[in-house]
């Protein structure tokens, strides 16, 4: 840092504020001293400014990156956010597991994260630990019904219900859902939507016509396979995300059977390719990049401030309306 601040003929104090972001620095000066860290090569001693600050500017996100592609979006936002705040962020994988979430968590733990995002598994089974700690946390995606942590997640009630009105507004009657895995709030929150739309229809509730597809592309197939087998199948169905989606768009192909015409297909979460596949898919897309950079500064927001109220976040979701739930086939 005394090679830096002598090559930018800046103190070191000014090198400082400029390498952790602690102050404002003269856009002269600040580009004088990275031109001079680019030069030396001087990267800081995070371990050694840790001990001094009691914090590691580091943001720890246990999330499950291999359930759904969905989370490698809802990361790359949250990282964004991060690294546009001056923070570092470390990463751990739950694998969708309660006993691989914990291993995750307590790893970020040892590595004195300032804070911690988690993306919790069903039953959430560190919640009791965190709070014993203390430790600054949010909650995104999947939410608790716990008044006492930060969470912030999609609309997922009215969102399900309105797919199954509109559904029901074309002449559906019978009209199935393949749910997520069991236990995860998104699952309970997609279901209770999914009987709401019936009730608002005016449609009888019939359990057969809810099948779990454990949010697995095969699982989701071999629940559409039982659901078509059914005395009186359903005519239409509602994919509860987007890698049951998948799983169900296969199963419709394996059988031949025309999407929108032959069985009416709509989903939660929308993909990159719902529009390019014939006919495109009708979805309820998540605001994922909103959500993500909300996490971080709600994160941040209790950092700074231990005491604040916690908050829970809900945000609005759009419906995407194509084909293939039959309208203009």
């Amino acid at each position: 840092m005394k090679d830096v601040a002598e090559l930018a003929g800046v103190s070191i104090t000014t090198v400082s504020h400029v390498v952790n972001s602690t102050r404002s620095v003269a856009p002269e000066t600040k580009a004088r001293v990275l031109v001079a860290v680019e030069q030396t090569g001087y990267t800081g001693d995070a371990i050694a400014r840790s001990l001094v600050t009691g914090g590691t500017r580091t943001l720890g996100v246990a999330i499950s990156l291999v359930a759904n592609p969905y989370f490698a979006e809802l990361l790359r936002s949250m990282e964004h956010e991060i690294t546009r705040s001056g923070y570092t962020l470390v990463l751990t994988d739950t694998h969708e597991e309660p006993y691989m979430e914990q291993a995750a968590v307590r790893i970020l733990r040892s590595r004195r994260v300032d804070g911690l995002i988690l993306t919790p598994s069903p039953g959430v089974a560190v919640l009791g630990e965190l709070r014993q700690l203390k430790i600054p946390l949010v909650l995104v995606d999947r939410l608790t019904t716990a008044q006492d942590i930060d969470q912030i997640g999609p609309e997922n009630i009215y969102a399900t219900s309105g797919l199954v009105q509109h559904l029901a507004s074309i002449g559906h009657r019978r009209i199935a859902m393949i749910s997520g895995i069991e236990g995860l709030a998104t699952t309970t929150e997609r279901v209770l939507g999914y009987r709401l739309g019936l009730g608002r229809a005016k449609l009888t509730w019939d359990e057969s016509l809810v099948v779990s597809g454990s949010s697995a592309a095969e699982r989701a197939a071999a629940a559409l396979a039982q659901l078509l087998s059914l005395p009186s199948p359903p005519t239409a169905v509602v994919a509860a995300n987007n890698v049951m989606l998948l799983g169900v768009l296969h199963e419709c192909r394996a059988r031949g059977l025309k999407v929108g015409r032959d069985l009416a297909v709509v989903g939660y979460d929308d993909v990159d390719w719902a529009d390019l596949v014939d006919p495109p898919v009708t979805t309820v897309a998540q605001p994922i990049a909103e959500m993500g950079r909300a996490a971080v500064r709600m994160l941040l927001d209790r950092i700074a401030d231990p005491t604040r109220k916690p908050t829970t976040a809900r945000l609005p979701t759009t419906l995407m309306h194509r084909n293939s739930c039959g309208c203009g086939l």
